[in-house]
């Protein structure tokens, strides 16, 4: 008997496309984490994941897109935080309850040194791209987004009279990105920075 053509074959489950998926994120961080986006190629994350580059460009289009999916789960996993520890502290007195978010957002947790270093690479990179940079904007954008919905909802004193909650988000991340480089190598300075910055913080936006 004939094989049936090939046309008529099943697809593939969805459920495998995503654990590629998975896989390759996976890889991919444990990668640019260690050895850092330039010096890691599509190669090197297919050979990490067991995947040839089909499976790869059927998941994402380029090395960029792959490290752009990284952020936004990671600025998801950040949000999720955010929101909960917006809970926990609902019953505080507004000025206190500022000052624990505002230190939460901008504590660095030793595991995240590395994604701060990675995206601070990849910002100079994009600075080099008129098409990149236009990828870090959307991105910028969208994580704007999901926290302006987060300070509407949950954190309402973090919106200072007069802005919008789209405002005072774009603002707080960036204010956040800014002295996380400054303070990716720790020490005393990069500790008495974070404190000034969260007092300072603080009082601006627990009114």
């Amino acid at each position: 008997m004939n094989p049936p053509p090939a046309e008529a074959a099943a697809p593939r489950p969805p459920r495998r496309r995503v654990h590629t998926r998975a896989r390759l994120l996976a890889a991919a961080s444990e990668l640019f984490l260690t050895v850092g986006f330039a010096r890691t190629s599509i190669e090197d994350v297919c050979a990490a994941a067991g995947y040839t580059r089909g499976a790869f460009y059927s998941n994402f289009g380029s090395k960029e897109d792959l490290l752009l999916a990284l952020f936004d789960d990671q600025a998801a996993k950040r949000m999720a935080e955010l929101e909960q520890l917006a809970a926990a502290c609902e019953a505080l007195a507004p000025n206190e309850r500022a000052r624990l978010l505002v230190e939460a957002l901008l504590r660095v947790e030793p595991a995240e040194t590395g994604w701060i270093l990675l995206f601070l690479e990849f910002r100079l990179v994009a600075a080099r791209s008129e098409t990149l940079a236009e990828q870090v904007a959307a991105h910028d954008r969208t994580v704007v987004r999901a926290a302006a919905d987060v300070l509407e909802r949950a954190l309402p004193e973090l919106v200072p009279p007069g802005a919008s909650a789209g405002q005072a988000a774009a603002v707080i991340l960036a204010a956040r990105e800014g002295l996380l480089a400054r303070t990716a190598a720790g020490g005393a300075v990069a500790e008495e920075l974070m404190a000034a910055t969260a007092a300072v913080l603080s009082g601006l936006l627990g009114h």
